[in-house]
This record gives C-alpha cells, sequence and structure tokens, in this order.
C-alpha cells in the first residue's frame, strides 16, 4: 500500500464553546474539551483510521503534552519515530473560543517548537522521502524548512500536497504553487494566496480562484466553503460538492478530516469528485464530534452519508 509522508504540526487543542455571547473583560461560562491536534498531525490520524499507512515528522517537546500525544497518535496506527523531541520549548497549543453556534470566534497558539523542526532534520532523513508514495506539509513548517521538504519531495520524484494551516500562514506557500500537485485552503487561506477575494456562498467565484491556483501551477486546487461545501479544479475538470447539513457540535479539524479523506481517495486510485465526496463526509462527521479527529473513523461510516 502507499506510504505517506506527512510533515508538520502537532499540538494540545483546548477549545471552548460559549454559553452564551461573549463578555469582554471577565470569565465567560463555556464547554471545554482538550484533544490532540495540529494540523500535520491530524491528517495523519484521519489516514491512519482508515487503514493508510502514514509517518508523521513533526516535533513536541520532552514533556508531559508530548509523550501523551506521542502516545495517543501512535495507538491511532500512525507511524511516528521520526517525530523530534526538543527540550527548548513545550510542546505546541492551541486555543480556540466558540461561540453558542460553535463558529469559532478567536484563535491562539504557541507553535515555538516548530522552529526546532529544521531543514537539516530533514536532509538527515532524506530516505523518508525516498520510502515515500506522496508528501504532505503544512504551513506551520518553518521556511527554509518547507523549503527543503519542497526540495527532497522533488529529487525523489513524488507528488507533494499542503494545506496553508491559517490565513496568516498561507503566505509561506505562494513560492512553491507550482510545485504543489494538490492544495487545500479555506477561503481566507484562497484569498492570500491568489490575491482575489471571494465570498463562500459562492461557488461560482470560488472556482474562479482555484482556477487562478491552477494558473500559479497547482495541478488540483480545492477550497473549502464551510457550510457551502467544497469546489475543485484541475486543467481537465471542476465541480462543487454541496455540505451535508449537519448540526455543528465543534468545526476544529473538519478541514483537516477533509484533506486526509481527499488525499486517501486519490492515492487508493479514485476519481477526483468521488474523492472530494469522501472528504465532505469526513468532515461532517467531524463537526458532528466534540474533538479534532473523529475517533470511530472508517471507510464505511464515510460511504454511510456520503453525497451522490
Amino acid at each position: 500500500m502507499v506510504n505517506l509522508l506527512l510533515l508538520g504540526s502537532s499540538s494540545l487543542d483546548i477549545v471552548g464553546r460559549l454559553d452564551s455571547d461573549l463578555q469582554p473583560g471577565t470569565s465567560n461560562p463555556a464547554r471545554i474539551r482538550t484533544s490532540y491536534g495540529g494540523v500535520a498531525r491530524n491528517v495523519a490520524e484521519n489516514l491512519a483510521r482508515l487503514g493508510q499507512p502514514v509517518k508523521l515528522v513533526s516535533v513536541v517537546g520532552k514533556d508531559r503534552s508530548g509523550d501523551e500525544l506521542l502516545e495517543y497518535t501512535a495507538s491511532a496506527g500512525v507511524d511516528v519515530s521520526a517525530v523530534l523531541r526538543t527540550d527548548l520549548y513545550p510542546t505546541g497549543f492551541y486555543m480556540g473560543v466558540l461561540d453558542p453556534r460553535a463558529r469559532l470566534r478567536f484563535a491562539v497558539d504557541d507553535l515555538r517548537v516548530m522552529s526546532e523542526l529544521t531543514p537539516e532534520y530533514l536532509q538527515q532523513n532524506s530516505h523518508l522521502f525516498k520510502e515515500a508514495s506522496l508528501v504532505f506539509v503544512d504551513g506551520n513548517l518553518p521556511v527554509t524548512t518547507l523549503k527543503m521538504a519542497v526540495s527532497l519531495a522533488r529529487k525523489a520524484k513524488i507528488p507533494i500536497c499542503a494545506d496553508p494551516a491559517s490565513t496568516v500562514l498561507a503566505e509561506r506557500l505562494r513560492p512553491h504553487l507550482g510545485r504543489l500537485h494538490l492544495v487545500t485552503p479555506n477561503v481566507s487561506e484562497a484569498v492570500t494566496l491568489t490575491g482575489q477575494a471571494f465570498e463562500s456562498s459562492d461557488p461560482q467565484a470560488a472556482l474562479e480562484d482555484a482556477r487562478a491556483l491552477l494558473a500559479a501551477g497547482v495541478d488540483i486546487a480545492l477550497i473549502a466553503l464551510a457550510e457551502f461545501g467544497v469546489v475543485y479544479a484541475t486543467s481537465k475538470m471542476s465541480g462543487h460538492i454541496p455540505a451535508i447539513q449537519t448540526p455543528i457540535l465543534d468545526p476544529t479539524g473538519a478541514g483537516d478530516a477533509l484533506t486526509a479523506a481527499v488525499l486517501f481517495g486519490l492515492v487508493n486510485d479514485m476519481e477526483l469528485d468521488d474523492a472530494v465526496r469522501l472528504g465532505v463526509s469526513a468532515a461532517s462527521l467531524t463537526l458532528r464530534h466534540s474533538g479534532t479527529v473523529y475517533p470511530e473513523l472508517t471507510l464505511e461510516k464515510l460511504y454511510e452519508q456520503l453525497v451522490i
């Protein structure tokens, strides 16, 4: 089976959903949960739960959070043997605050630990690229490390797929668009990458942005439109898959589930539109779960609610 190499962030996620409207300057009652996150780690866990062999290259602190994160991620089926440990920084943290309707109001993260994932570390582990059939990177990689990852993937002649990870980090991918096989931004990240603004409620405008990514050299552009679904485009085809109407408990990780299922479909020789439908199904399951990755994820569960 195809081996996938995933490079990027791992973190402890703390997310609070407010019971009522946010009141600044005071403590707000909320329902708070913790889980393990990080874009690359989330994508890796989703893929592993679907039965896909994956190896994660990330970095965590030499602390209890790092120990538990690695233990949990390995128990899900992810090969974590290439994850770097450091005592210079703590394991990464992400904190998000959702409003009562489960919409993200604001978020903060502390991912200083990612600075320890250096180009030299990737060079020392260049054999991982030669053993992989596909590389996935997220925008949390330091700029020089991202450049090295792209270079090693090209030398190994394997496709490179990327997720910007956030609007702030999306700019890091722009110099590499011409080398990407697949890119999976959300609306704000896509606007950062193309400079063309559009609304998530306008799939046709989103398709124009996807085509702008193709013009920049991307092979497959996929833009997540939240409750309005997903658009996708290649040089030969394009389309829009509507979202599955579902009650939203927590949106954290839904985009990573979408990306993982699309990657699963593509490396298992599915047609792109079928792979995207699989991704929409995975996102829907994650939205209904109070956590970053749906722990009962299987291919059978994805097909149970597939958008036809």
